[in-house]
């Protein structure tokens, strides 16, 4: 902590998108939008979940944990973007900074732990289905949750009490919309050998490690799903995993898309654009790629506003 009270560094500048005045309306009513369609869709996935007990199987309880996590991913950049273009201001507070570096690492590793969560449990449905109740027990799925919590947690921790050990000069502008660990550990004037090489430990940890798992129980699952005899068998298992494919497919491929592209490109804006498609777009796509093909979500929507609306009726007389 020396070095940084040497600094006396007390906020930073967000850059954002555009300096252009005439486009921050813009920007604001399109963030405002995704912003509501994402708490609002993964919200509508909580709600079915929960108050459905045809729902509460292991798929279900961690396709809602996905979604809270989805909620809370956005809820940690966009709601402070949207003030600082309705205050017309850019700062962000050292504090505030250092916050959102934890929870934006806490919340993208816990992404990385649940998709590969998500596909075992799809690799046990479909490789041991007669035992499958018997395997992913609610204490075996707890545990697998709290796992995935205390990794994200601690390797949140551990990058983010490194960066608090940086020291910064004069150059307190970030480009980006929100304190991302890559853009404010090249902003410091100090040694930050460290800081880089605990960062690729973590891609490698948190990125590697689960990308590794998804991929070997799909393979296990293709094996299995080739070995039945029936064709509908096989449509059947296959199509218990189409959404979890198309977000793993989503996510990994904004992620790689947008490491690409910071490592062409030399415009920091760019790089911040193409962020805004693993970090705003993909939690709000994930409740629709769960919702529009999947009966059993839209049946206890159905049936929960059904019954909400009768409910209203009655009172109402």
């Amino acid at each position: 902590m020396g070095p940084e009270n040497d600094t006396l560094i007390s906020e930073f500048l967000l850059l954002g998108f555009s300096e252009e005045p005439a486009l921050q309306p813009l920007i604001f009513g399109l963030f405002l939008s995704m912003y509501l369609v994402t708490v609002l869709g993964n919200l509508l996935i909580i709600l079915a979940v929960s108050s459905d007990s045809h729902l509460h199987t292991p798929m279900y309880f961690f396709l809602s944990n996905l979604s809270l996590l989805d909620i809370c991913v956005t809820s940690t950049t966009v709601p402070k973007m949207l003030w600082n273009i309705q205050t017309q201001s850019r700062v962000i507070t050292y504090e505030g900074c250092i916050t959102q570096v934890y929870f934006f690492i806490f919340f993208g590793g816990l992404d990385d732990f649940l998709l590969a969560v998500m596909a075992y449990d799809r690799y046990v449905a479909i490789c041991h289905p007669l035992h499958y109740m018997v395997i992913m027990n609610s204490r075996l799925c707890g545990l697998l949750i709290m796992v995935s919590w205390i990794m994200s947690a601690l390797n949140s921790l551990v990058e983010t009490l490194i960066v608090l050990q940086l020291s910064f000069c004069s150059d307190f502008e970030i480009p980006h919309y929100f304190c991302d660990v890559k853009e404010v550990v090249q902003l410091a004037c100090s040694d930050t050998f460290l800081n880089n090489m605990v960062m690729y430990f973590g891609v490698v940890l948190l990125g590697g490690g689960p990308l590794v798992g998804i991929l070997y129980s799909y393979s296990k699952i293709v094996s299995s799903i080739r070995g039945i005899s029936s064709s509908q068998g096989k449509y059947k298992a296959f199509s218990t995993c189409v959404s979890h494919l198309w977000v793993v497919s989503l996510f990994y491929g904004t992620s790689l898309g947008v490491y690409l592209s910071s490592a062409a490109s030399q415009s920091s804006h760019s790089s911040a654009a193409a962020s805004v498609m693993y970090t705003v777009v993909t939690p709000m796509l994930n409740p629709f790629i769960y919702s529009l093909r999947n009966k059993d979500i839209n049946r206890a929507l159905k049936r929960f506003f059904g019954m909400a609306g009768t409910k209203g009726t009655i009172i109402l007389r």
